[in-house]
């Protein structure tokens, strides 16, 4: 004997076999086309293009691991110039001035209030 679990009355209720491999969500057609390809989608129409299809860059990879595993006593953070440099500052320069507002803050909420 086969169950299925009923929705009406929320038990396992016996079956004919048909019907217990058919779960009540599912549905037993399968699309016959095949979802569009999201990650790889090329800027230019296959037949706009040439035979070759250009996508949206080429590839960093090799070349920002080739930076980054340099040996050159320049820390991780730092590695890619003048961006890394001016991002570093100004992260530094914002921390240090929060830290000085904070204590300023707190300086002046320790005093007393004058009545």
């Amino acid at each position: 004997m086969y169950y299925k679990f009923s929705g009406f009355t929320q038990r396992l209720t016996g079956v004919v076999s048909s019907s217990a491999y058919s779960p009540q969500g599912l549905r037993s057609n399968i699309p016959s086309e095949s979802p569009t390809i999201i990650f790889a989608t090329p800027t230019k129409l296959v037949s706009e293009s040439s035979a070759a299809v250009e996508y949206m860059g080429g590839n960093k990879v090799p070349d920002l691991q080739r930076i980054f595993q340099a040996s050159d006593e320049i820390p991780v953070h730092l590695k890619r110039g003048v961006p890394d440099r001016l991002l570093y500052r100004t992260t530094m320069a914002l921390t240090v001035g929060g830290a000085l507002y904070c204590l300023v803050a707190l300086y002046i909420a320790a005093q007393p209030k004058n009545k």
